[in-house]
């Protein structure tokens, strides 16, 4: 019975749909600059998360490109990145459905985080 109050609200935080511009409406979970050029740094994020997301949506956006990271365990968007271009590199916005649930799943934050450089 405990475990039936614990993850009823947790599966219906996990479970929801989000659209894009709902997701953007959140404060942005990372906010960094990379050596790398929007399609290089989205195409490393394609590469890190192919096994835990499968294939993310691309986008124009801007200067750069937005991917869109599908959920792990639902449907709809899990996270958007927003990537531009700049001089010597891109700037990179990261915003996360689940933002403030200290339990998400942490690959999409892992995978930015290994693609700034290197």
């Amino acid at each position: 019975m405990k475990w039936g109050v614990v993850c009823l609200p947790l599966m219906l935080v996990v479970g929801g749909c989000a659209s894009v511009s709902e997701i953007n409406e959140t404060l942005p979970t990372m906010s960094v600059i990379s050596g790398k050029k929007p399609h290089e740094y989205a195409q490393c994020l394609a590469d890190k998360l192919a096994n835990s997301r499968g294939a993310l949506q691309m986008q124009p956006h801007k200067d750069g490109v937005r991917v869109i990271v599908p959920g792990k365990f639902s449907t709809g968007a899990a996270a958007v990145f927003d990537i531009d271009d700049r001089s010597g590199g891109s700037s990179i916005k990261l915003h996360e459905r689940m933002s403030n649930v200290p339990i998400r799943p942490r690959d999409v934050q892992n995978a930015a985080n290994a693609c700034i450089s290197g």
